[in-house]
């Protein structure tokens, strides 16, 4: 029996990420978490023919206990969105705070569960929650994951259409560093099967997959940002870990990690000089089992935007790390 948690549930990326999970085969139970809303996202789910219970719980009476308690895997989508105007730092007071509460109940309530955190800026956020784990003396690498799969997922469907192939799904492209802008690195030159960019088309693409996420923003007239390309992203990230766990060999999929803590990780943050990167990860049983790096293959031109990219992530992470041992 697979139980799932949503914490987050009855947002604009929690709603149809619940929907996919109670769609799948891999998932047993479903528990829907938010501090509005939930018991009733978890209604209309409930009525969908598909094997399993949906439960949805508030704040109120213990609900996070009751949503994380036997879980075996908790993906977070919860905290606000990035609207107009609004800086990152702006961004970051707001959802780090909601972060760490989150994970204090995974802590005490679910320490062994796959824990998959989506809420942004990523590239912080999942040092706030294993300094949390840490605390706690609960935090293993090898289950802790930021969710990256949107910028893969971007860059097979803007890849795809640069060269005029109407199939984005064949393509394969390592996307590795962090989850925002600059911090994010496709290396395109290491796509399978391979493609030919015209370098007059080179730096739009990797500006386009990079800042993908305002382009949606701005489409939706500052009414929301990315939630169901991102809904379908961590679903896809979701049904990965839950299939290395049941057993199923050959998965990969790129993820933002605590390095040290899997191996080959140490080879690519001798690399880089960070403790978290997003890198190809190889799944199992019992979560990461092993770091691809494919960082010893990239061209001159990918590591120009690697060196951007471990600027911008060490800073990211710092204020992370800050933020619960300062706390402290």
């Amino acid at each position: 029996m697979v139980k799932a948690v949503v914490a987050g549930a009855a947002g604009g990326i929690g709603q149809p990420l619940s929907l996919l999970l109670k769609l799948s085969p891999l998932v047993d139970d479903l528990a829907l978490y938010d501090v509005v809303n939930s018991p009733g996202v978890a209604a209309d789910l409930s009525h969908i023919s598909t094997t399993g219970e949906v439960i949805g719980s508030l704040p109120a009476e213990d609900g996070l206990k009751t949503a994380l308690t036997g879980a075996d895997i908790v993906v977070i989508p919860a905290g606000i969105p990035r609207k107009p105007g609004m800086t990152r730092d702006d961004l970051f007071k707001i959802n780090a705070g909601i972060v760490r509460d989150l994970i204090e109940g995974v802590a005490k309530y679910s320490p062994d569960a796959f824990v998959l955190i989506i809420s942004n800026p990523v590239n912080s956020t999942v040092p706030i929650a294993a300094e949390v784990l840490k605390k706690h003396n609960v935090f293993n690498p090898k289950k802790l994951f930021g969710v990256t799969t949107l910028d893969v997922v971007r860059a097979s469907t803007f890849t795809a259409s640069v060269v005029g192939d109407k199939n984005p799904s064949k393509f394969t492209i390592p996307v590795v560093g962090g989850h925002s802008g600059e911090t994010i690195v496709p290396l395109l030159s290491l796509t399978t099967p391979k493609v030919e960019i015209p370098a007059d088309k080179l730096d739009a693409l990797v500006n386009r997959i990079q800042f993908g996420g305002d382009e949606v923003v701005k489409a939706k007239n500052g009414t929301g940002s990315a939630t169901l390309s991102m809904a379908y992203a961590g679903f896809k990230f979701a049904e990965a870990v839950l299939k290395g766990a049941a057993g199923e060999t050959g998965i990969v999929e790129p993820s933002y990690v605590y390095l040290e803590g899997i191996e080959g990780g140490k080879e690519v943050k001798d690399v880089v000089g960070t403790d978290f990167f997003s890198v190809p990860v190889e799944f199992g049983k019992d979560g990461a089992t092993r770091v691809q790096n494919p960082l010893s293959k990239i061209n001159d031109y990918e590591k120009k935007l690697l060196s951007v990219a471990v600027d911008g992530l060490k800073g990211n992470i710092s204020k992370g790390v800050e933020f619960i041992v300062n706390a402290a």
